[in-house]
């Protein structure tokens, strides 16, 4: 359960997009923090902090800081009267927990998207990629802004790994690039706040007008190595609301020569679950050209039980390493960079590339 510590603000290393980075001594010793000054205020050096140092003290993936729980000696006043900003919803995330906000859904009477999504029953057959790592988000979108420059992409963040969006330095540094982020589910802190993804994909399309939309999970995945024990299944699930809506779905697929662990190499059993049990309509999935020979032939092998459900793309990769090189944000999974996990971002950049075709050439 949690792990409580109450320690002192030494020092804010830094910041990005709803969070602050903190150095707090607990016990007398240093501890690097994390907190989210839309839930609990901004904490200043003296401040007195209440910490869940669970992750931290465990050695959890992503989860290398201990989270500011409250300032209790200084708290933050309460939101905006309702009627004024996004604090006037009823839209209650990550329920039931100590730090449930309430905020306004994108569709609820008082939004001001509320008509539009009344309306609303289609994606109009808006080009959607499905990953199952936050980091394939903007490989994809290099992908898309590669080839079609113009084209408005937006994010819809899922609730399978970090809840807060502003957890990711990613999404803070791809923030210019997009069109906005919806967050659905428990998953809270995007432009915009959506109940499902069903509602978030149709926001995407008609409230932010996206010519792409790109669905992954938040920093983060829980995984028991087991075929049915991780939060990526929610990609199979993606698939079957994006095809449901009128969508066309696109699955990026997790490929790599660069990860230790066998049921990782190859196409991972994440993605060979999620697009070939939890998926029951059909997808296109991306099959990126010129991997490594040993490689390529893995992954024709694992996807041929796949087939007789989706279509499978074959897409050329020329300019896509390029285009990964420029992104404004440093590419990472599971601590591998580009150079040590080349074939899983060109994958996912395949994916994006292939959604883009798929575009009109007028799309802005």
């Amino acid at each position: 359960m949690v792990r409580w510590r109450s320690g002192t603000v030494v020092s804010l290393r830094g910041s990005w997009r709803g969070a602050v980075e903190l150095d707090v001594f607990v016990d007398g010793s240093p501890m690097r923090a994390l907190a989210y000054p839309p839930l609990v205020g901004t904490p200043v050096a003296g401040d007195r902090v209440l910490l869940n140092v669970g992750a931290l003290t465990m050695g959890l993936g992503t989860g290398g800081y201990a989270l500011v729980v409250a300032i209790p000696d200084r708290l933050p006043p309460d939101p905006a009267s309702a009627g004024t900003s996004r604090d006037s919803g009823h839209l209650v995330k990550a329920r039931y927990t100590p730090l449930q906000p309430i905020l306004l859904g994108v569709d609820e009477e008082a939004s001001p998207h509320r008509s539009a999504l009344v309306e609303a029953g289609s994606l109009d057959g808006m080009p959607v990629v499905t990953a199952d790592l936050h980091s394939a988000l903007p490989a994809i979108l290099a992908g898309v802004t590669m080839t079609r420059p113009a084209a408005r992409v937006a994010y819809v963040m899922t609730d399978g790994g970090a809840l807060p969006a502003w957890f990711s330095r990613t999404l803070s540094g791809l923030a210019s690039s997009l069109a906005g982020t919806i967050t659905a589910g428990q998953s809270f802190g995007g432009d915009l706040e959506a109940s499902t993804v069903h509602t978030a994909l149709l926001a995407a399309r008609h409230v932010l007008s996206a010519d792409v939309t790109i669905v992954t999970q938040g920093p983060g995945n829980l995984g028991t190595g087991t075929t049915w024990g991780f939060s990526g299944v929610s990609v199979g699930e993606a698939i079957n609301a994006i095809g449901t809506l009128g969508g066309r779905p696109i699955g990026s697929l997790r490929i790599s020569d660069g990860d230790g662990r066998p049921r990782h190499r190859g196409v991972s059993h994440h993605s060979l679950t999620a697009y070939g049990k939890v998926a029951l309509l059909p997808a296109d999935l991306v099959v990126p050209l010129g991997l490594p020979p040993a490689l390529a032939r893995e992954v024709s092998s694992a996807l041929a039980p796949l087939a007789a459900r989706h279509r499978m793309v074959e897409v050329p990769v020329e300019g896509l390493y390029d285009a990964l090189l420029d992104l404004p944000v440093t590419l990472s999974t599971m601590g591998r960079s580009l150079a040590q996990d080349r074939s899983y971002f060109l994958a996912a950049a395949a994916a994006g590339h292939h959604a883009a075709t798929l575009v009109a050439s007028g799309a802005s």
